[in-house]
């Protein structure tokens, strides 16, 4: 049993640190990362799991979307940008080889991940939801 939580604590520091790093470094994602270190920290340890969902970083990338309310229209787009970014990387490399088939697949993942960043995620705007809050608005 102590095993797992090391491993799932272990996890959750891992997810957390590229999570950090990825705020800084454009090439890496933020998001899948924090989404890492919110399941490792769940699964391994509830003070480290309340400290992280209490941070500044969680509550900036992560609350809205666990909170199935969605996504700034920001988030999203670096999302999109990172993934189309590093997607385009591989197709490149793949074709040149003359890989054609793995290129298909991925052009594939590629359309279903932007398909699903703009029809499949809510945009969020907490600006517009601390506006309603109290009005008729928000209570439907």
């Amino acid at each position: 049993m102590k095993i797992k939580k090391i491993f799932w604590i272990t996890l959750g520091c891992i997810g957390l640190a590229l999570g950090a790093a990825g705020t800084v470094v454009p090439v890496l994602p933020t998001v899948p990362f924090l989404l890492l270190a919110v399941i490792g920290f769940g699964k391994g340890s509830e003070r480290l799991h309340n400290w992280f969902t209490g941070t500044k970083l969680y509550k900036s990338n992560l609350e809205s979307y666990v909170k199935k309310q969605g996504m700034t229209r920001s988030t999203k787009i670096k999302v999109m940008t990172i993934i189309t970014f590093l997607m385009a990387l591989g197709f490149f490399i793949m074709f040149r080889k003359e890989l054609y088939i793995p290129c298909a697949v991925l052009a594939a993942i590629w359309i279903s991940h932007i398909i699903y960043f703009l029809f499949g995620i809510k945009n969020y705007s907490p600006e517009k939801n601390s506006q309603n809050w109290g009005t008729s608005e928000s209570r439907h």
